[in-house]
C-alpha cells in the first residue's frame, strides 16, 4: 500500500463542509460580521457585566442628590432623618464610586460630612457655656439645601423662557431703505398765492400806456419755453421779472400767466415745490435738444 504525505492545511480543505453563507443578505439575516451576513446569535458571543449597566436618575452634585432623597420621600428639609438619608446616599455613591472614581470623589466629601453629622446627633446634647442651646448639627446643611433649591426653581424657571433657535426663529426681513423723496403737489392755493404776489409787485413798477396791441399766447409760452431751455429751473417770480421791469402791464402779465398755466397742461411744464409755503419753481417736463 503506497503512503501518501498529506500536510494539516490540505486536510482541513480536503475535510471542510461546503459553505452554504449566501452572498446576499435576505429578510432572515439580522446582522453582518467581517462583511458576511449573521442568521443565528454566536454561541461564543461575550458581553461584559457592565455593558448594559445604566443610570435612571443623573444628578448635577451631591447637594442636588441629597434634595432628591429628601423631595422624593416627602422628608421635611428642616428636619431631616440623617440615618435615612445617609444611608440611602451611601448606596448611590457606592454605585457611581465602581464606574467613575474621579466623579465620586465630590460625592464622598458630602458623604462624610452626612456621617459626621449623624455621628453628632447621636451624642447628648450639651448647652453652651452662656446657657443657650448648642446650634443643631443639620444648620449648615439645611441651609445649603435651601439656597441650592432657590437657584435650581430659578435656573428651571429661565430655562421655560422662550429661547431663540429652540422654541421661536427670529424673522428676517429685507427692507429696501431707498426711499423716493415724492414732492408735495402745488395746490391751487399756493398758487394763487404767488399770483398775488406778483400783482403787487406790478403795481409798484406800472407805467401807463396807451397803446393798442395784440397779445399772442403762443408767443409768451414760445418766450417761457426760450427761457428754461438752458436752466433746469426757475423760480415761479422769475418768469415774470424781465416784463415787470419793462413797465408791462397787467394784461401783459396775466397773458404770460396763461401761457404758463397752457404750457402745463400740455404736459411741456412741470410746477413743483419742496415743501409747503416753499418757493415755487417751474421747469421742463423734457430734455431739450
Amino acid at each position: 500500500m503506497t503512503q501518501h504525505n498529506v500536510s494539516l492545511d490540505e486536510a482541513i480543505l480536503l475535510n471542510a463542509k461546503p459553505d452554504t453563507t449566501p452572498d446576499v443578505v435576505d429578510g432572515l439575516a439580522f446582522a453582518r460580521l467581517y462583511g458576511e451576513p449573521l442568521f443565528n446569535m454566536p454561541q461564543d458571543l461575550y458581553i461584559p457585566p457592565n455593558a448594559l449597566e445604566i443610570f435612571l436618575e443623573t444628578f448635577e452634585g451631591p447637594l442636588d442628590l441629597l434634595l432628591y432623597l429628601i423631595r422624593k420621600q416627602n422628608f421635611n428639609v428642616l428636619d431631616i432623618p440623617m440615618a435615612q438619608v445617609t444611608t440611602q446616599y451611601l448606596i448611590y455613591v457606592d454605585q457611581i464610586r465602581k464606574t467613575n472614581l474621579e466623579l465620586a470623589s465630590e460625592y464622598l466629601l458630602m458623604a462624610a460630612m452626612l456621617i459626621e453629622i449623624k455621628s453628632r446627633m447621636l451624642l447628648p446634647v450639651k448647652k453652651s457655656d452662656t446657657g443657650e442651646e448648642v446650634e443643631d448639627p443639620r444648620a449648615e446643611l439645611v441651609r445649603r439645601l435651601l439656597e441650592y433649591e432657590q437657584i435650581k426653581l430659578a435656573a428651571f424657571g429661565l430655562g421655560q423662557l422662550p429661547v431663540l433657535g429652540r422654541d421661536f426663529q427670529r424673522a428676517l426681513v429685507d427692507i429696501d431703505h431707498t426711499v423716493e423723496r415724492a414732492l408735495p403737489e402745488v395746490n391751487l392755493d399756493d398758487l394763487k398765492s404767488a399770483w398775488q404776489d406778483i400783482l403787487k409787485r406790478a403795481k409798484l413798477n406800472q407805467k401807463h400806456r396807451i397803446t393798442r396791441e395784440t397779445l399772442s399766447v403762443r408767443e409768451f409760452m414760445t418766450s417761457i419755453l426760450r427761457q428754461l431751455q438752458h436752466r433746469q429751473f426757475m423760480e415761479f417770480g422769475e418768469l415774470f421779472n424781465d416784463l415787470i421791469a419793462d413797465g408791462q402791464g397787467k394784461s401783459v402779465l396775466v397773458v404770460n400767466f396763461i401761457a404758463m398755466l397752457e404750457l402745463s397742461r400740455e404736459s411741456l411744464l412741470e410746477i413743483t415745490q419742496a415743501e409747503p409755503y416753499a418757493p415755487i419753481y417751474v421747469r421742463l417736463s423734457y430734455t431739450p435738444q
